[in-house]
C-alpha cells in the first residue's frame, strides 16, 4: 500500500515562539488540497465532475494549478445532504481513483465517513481518509485507519452547535477525538485535525474559530482548514456561491498567518498564489 507520511506538526513550537516574540513566528509552506466532487449535489459544484472523464480532468488541472493533494469524493456532505449507499459512492470515485492512483504522483485523499469505502480506496493506493465525522459515523473507521497505516484527518463535527462556548467545546471534543484516535491504535503522526467550520457551528461560532485558529493549530498536530466558498462566507458576505472567491481568500489567509498546514479549496491557483504571497510576507525579516 502507497503511503503519504505528512509528519509531525511543529504548531506547539510555532506558539511558543509567538508568545515570546510577539507579531513574529515561524513560517512554513502551506499545502493547497483540491476539491474534486464526483457528485451530482455537492453545494458548489454539484454536477459538474459527476461523469469520470470529467472529474480526471478536473483533477490533472487542479495539479497544473499547483494543487500539493487532491480531495475526491463520492458524497456530498453539505447542510441537508442526502446519504448515498457505499456501493453507489464507491461506484462513482472507483475509475477516478484508479487513474490518478496510477498516473499522479501527487497525494490522493478520499472524503469519506463510510468504512467500506475507506478499506477499498486504501488498496488502491490512497495516502489519505478525510473524515468529517471524525469515526463518529462507523465505529471500525479508526480502527481501520490503525491498520492501513494511513493519514488520517479527523474533524470536528456534531449534530448541533453548542449553546455557549463554542470555541472551548471545540477544543475539548477535538482533545477526546485524538485521544480516540491514539486507543484505536493510530499513530500520532498520521493524524491531522480539522476544525470543521461550517458543521455543528453557527455562523458566528464558526467567525470565532477562525479568529482563534492560532490556539486551534497549538494543539499540535497538523491543521487542515476547509473554508472554501462555504456558508460563513457567503452569509457574512451576502453573496452566492459563485461569488464567493474573495471571501475565502479571505480566511486562506487567516489560516496561513494562523499556522495551519494545509488548506482544503476548490480554487487552487488563486488560494496557491495567496498562500505564497503570505508567506514572504510573514517570512520577511525586518531590515
Amino acid at each position: 500500500m502507497n503511503h503519504l507520511q505528512l509528519g509531525e506538526s511543529s504548531t506547539k513550537a510555532v506558539w511558543s515562539q509567538a508568545k515570546e516574540k510577539p507579531g513574529r513566528r515561524s513560517v512554513h509552506r502551506t499545502k493547497v488540497m483540491g476539491i474534486v466532487n464526483v457528485t451530482p449535489d455537492s453545494f458548489s459544484d454539484g454536477g459538474n465532475y459527476l461523469d469520470t472523464s470529467a472529474a480526471i480532468k478536473h483533477a490533472y488541472r487542479l495539479i497544473e494549478e499547483g494543487a500539493d493533494i487532491l480531495d475526491i469524493g463520492g458524497e456530498s456532505t453539505r447542510p441537508g445532504h442526502q446519504p448515498v449507499p457505499w456501493q453507489e459512492e464507491w461506484g462513482r470515485i472507483q475509475p477516478v481513483l484508479e487513474e490518478l492512483t496510477k498516473h499522479t504522483s501527487v497525494p490522493v485523499s478520499v472524503d469519506t465517513m463510510k468504512v467500506r469505502v475507506a478499506d477499498k480506496v486504501l488498496n488502491l493506493g490512497v495516502s489519505i481518509i478525510n473524515d468529517i465525522w471524525g469515526g463518529l459515523a462507523d465505529a471500525d473507521m479508526l480502527p481501520l485507519i490503525a491498520q492501513g497505516g494511513c493519514t488520517y484527518v479527523w474533524m470536528h463535527n456534531r449534530p448541533e452547535p453548542p449553546l455557549r462556548h463554542g470555541f472551548e467545546v471545540l477544543l475539548q471534543e477535538t482533545q477526546a477525538g485524538i485521544e480516540a484516535c491514539l486507543s484505536a491504535g493510530i499513530k500520532p503522526s498520521n493524524i491531522w485535525i480539522d476544525p470543521g467550520v461550517g458543521f455543528g457551528k453557527t455562523h458566528l461560532q464558526n467567525l470565532v474559530v477562525l479568529r482563534r485558529l492560532p490556539e486551534y493549530c497549538a494543539l499540535g498536530y497538523p491543521v487542515l482548514l476547509g473554508t472554501s466558498r462555504k456558508r460563513v462566507v457567503g452569509h457574512t458576505l451576502g453573496l452566492p456561491v459563485d461569488e464567493r472567491l474573495e471571501g475565502s481568500l479571505a480566511t486562506v489567509c487567516q489560516g496561513v498567518a494562523s499556522g495551519v498546514d494545509a488548506v482544503r479549496v476548490h480554487d487552487v491557483k488563486e488560494s496557491v498564489r495567496t498562500c505564497r504571497m503570505m508567506e514572504a510576507i510573514l517570512g520577511v525579516e525586518d531590515d
